[in-house]
C-alpha cells in the first residue's frame, strides 16, 4: 500500500547505499586523504538489503536506485540487482556510478535486471577530470558509458554537479553535446554535504544556479525548450535545445528547493534509514535486523522514517548536515 508522509507526499523511492567505499575522491565529496572506511561488519550483507528493500516494497516503494560511494567496486554488486529486480512491486531498478568500472559491469547488471545507469561526470576535460576526482581517468567513464548503451541501459543520464571556479565555465560544452548525442545531461547545484573541500566555510560562494547555468547556455547556444520528462520520476525540470537528439536538465537543491514534491528516503551501507538527505535524523535498520526482527518490525521502522520525513531541508537559514560526507550517504 502506497504510503503519504505528515506532508502529504507520496512516498515511492528508496536509494540504497551498497557501500561507502570508492575508487576516486571527488574534490566536493570527499576529503583528499579520505575517509576511514566503515568495518566490514557494519556494512548490510546483500540479504539484507534485500529483506529491507522486500519490506519497502510491501510499503508502496516502487523505485529503488544502487548508490555509493561507488556501487561497481563492492564485490557481486550484479547479485544484489538480480534479488531487487525479482521483487513484486520493484518497476524501477537504477544505479548511479562514477563510470569507472562500468565498461566491465554492464553486461551483467543489464543480465541481472538493472534498467538504466546515471553517470557522475562532472567534467570532460581529461586533465581537470583527473585534478577534480584526483584518481580518475576520463576515457575510462566514456568507455563505461558506450558499454552501458550497448548492453541497453538506458536512457542514461549524466549527473554534473557545477562548483564556480572549478568547471562552472563547461556547462555550454555539455549542453553542446545533447544536439547530436543522446545524452540526458543534468546539471546539479553543488550541496555542502560533510567538511569537503571547495564547499567547506563560504559554500554559497561555490554554488552557481540553474539559472546562471541556463542563461550560459541560452547565450550561446539559443532558447532552451521544455522536454518531456524522462524515465525516472526525480526531481529534475528537462529542456531542450531545438532539434537535439538529448535533453538538459537542472536539479536545484539550493536556489529553488523541492521538498515540497520529495518522495524518497535513503539507506547508508551500514543501515541508517535517513528520511532527508540533508538532514541528520537516521532511523537504525542493522541493529534490529540483526537481532531477529521480522519484515513486520522492519515495515514498522521504515514507516517510522516516513512519518518523521522532515517538511524541508534548511540549507537557507543553517548550516548544512556534517554528520556524513556525501560517499557515506549515496546522495
Amino acid at each position: 500500500m502506497t504510503q503519504v508522509d505528515t506532508h502529504s507526499r507520496t512516498i515511492s523511492y528508496l536509494r540504497v547505499s551498497v557501500t561507502d567505499r570508492c575508487n576516486l575522491r571527488c574534490v566536493y565529496c570527499m576529503p583528499p586523504e579520505g575517509i576511514p572506511w566503515r568495518p566490514h561488519t557494519d556494512i548490510l550483507r546483500y540479504e539484507e538489503i534485500a529483506e529491507i528493500v522486500r519490506a519497502a516494497a510491501e510499503l508502496g516503494i516502487t523505485k529503488v536506485r544502487l548508490t555509493g560511494g561507488e556501487p561497481l567496486v563492492r564485490p557481486g554488486v550484479a547479485e544484489l540487482v538480480k534479488m531487487i529486480a525479482a521483487m513484486p512491486g520493484i518497476d524501477d531498478l537504477s544505479m548511479t556510478t562514477n563510470g569507472v568500472a562500468l565498461k566491465r559491469h554492464a553486461h551483467a547488471l543489464a543480465q541481472a535486471g538493472l534498467h538504466r545507469v546515471n553517470i557522475s561526470l562532472d567534467t570532460l576535460r581529461p586533465s581537470r577530470y583527473e585534478s577534480i576526482t584526483r584518481l580518475g581517468h576520463l576515457e575510462k567513464v566514456f568507455e563505461g558509458m558506450h558499454a552501458a548503451q550497448e548492453a541497453g541501459l538506458s536512457p542514461i543520464k549524466i549527473n554534473t554537479v557545477v562548483i564556480r571556479g572549478l568547471n562552472d565555465d563547461e556547462v555550454v560544452d555539455f549542453a553542446r553535446q545533447t544536439v547530436d548525442l543522446e545524452w540526458n545531461v543534468r546539471f546539479i547545484e553543488v550541496m555542502p554535504i560533510g567538511q569537503c573541500g571547495v564547499v567547506d566555510e563560504g559554500w554559497r560562494d561555490e554554488v552557481v544556479t540553474a539559472q546562471e547555468i541556463r542563461d550560459q547556455i541560452e547565450r550561446v547556444l539559443g532558447p532552451l525548450e521544455p522536454a518531456k520528462v524522462i524515465t525516472g520520476g526525480g526531481p529534475a525540470r528537462y529542456y531542450r535545445l531545438p532539434d537535439a537528439k538529448g535533453t538538459i536538465g537542472f536539479i536545484t537543491p539550493v536556489s529553488e528547493h523541492f521538498c515540497t514534491s520529495c518522495n524518497r528516503l535513503r539507506l547508508t551501507a551500514d543501515g541508517q534509514l535517513r528520511p532527508c538527505l540533508l538532514s541528520d535524523q537516521e532511523i537504525d535498520l542493522r541493529t534490529p535486523l540483526r537481532l531477529g526482527a521480522d519484515r513486520a518490525q522492519i515495515r514498522a521502522l521504515i514507516l517510522e522514517g516516513i512519518r518523521g520525513k522532515p517538511d524541508r531541508h534548511h540549507l537557507s537559514d543553517c548550516a548544512p548536515s556534517s554528520k556524513r560526507v556525501m560517499s557515506e550517504i549515496g546522495g
